[in-house]
């Protein structure tokens, strides 16, 4: 008689090459041309980059959700800066997830009342995408938040 299965599938999961394979959407920012952010002068693309950004994953699937978000680099021939295309709507500068995960995760902490490491746990198992405790942390720090309710 074959054994049941009972409980969260991804609790048997032994080894990383056993977790679903991500969904990956790719997103472009890539203009060919943009303005400068100190001059406003219209600057030509001088290169390409990718990012790639982890956002909360479909629960039917089961699967984590990556962006893969091309964008454009371009040189102030004026004002002789180098910047990127704007990416702000999506994610904060050089972060690893987009704004829908960082809201999440300090809602989890601020609101439910979850321990870090819990919350942690909670986005892996509801939302499929893993932050580690201390980064959530970071970002529940710097909102201000726990100390604004800690003080009252």
């Amino acid at each position: 008689m074959p054994k049941r299965q009972t409980g969260d599938v991804q609790e048997q999961v032994l080894s990383p090459e056993d977790l679903p394979k991500p969904t990956v959407e790719v997103r472009s920012r890539d203009y060919r041309r943009h303005k400068c952010p100190q001059c406003g002068r219209s600057c030509y693309r001088d290169k390409q980059g990718h990012r790639y950004l982890r956002d909360l994953g479909n629960p039917r699937t089961g699967r984590p959700h990556i962006l893969e978000v091309f964008y454009s680099r371009h040189r102030c021939e004026k004002c002789g800066i180098y910047f990127s295309a704007d990416m702000n709507e999506l994610a904060p500068p050089g972060s690893h997830y987009t704004h829908r995960v960082i809201s999440r995760a300090v809602r989890v902490v601020l609101e439910d009342g979850l321990p870090y490491r819990s919350a942690s746990w909670h986005l892996w198992r509801d939302h499929h995408v893993f932050v580690p405790f201390a980064t959530i942390q970071n970002w529940v720090e710097g909102t201000g938040e726990k100390k604004k309710r800690a003080a009252r």
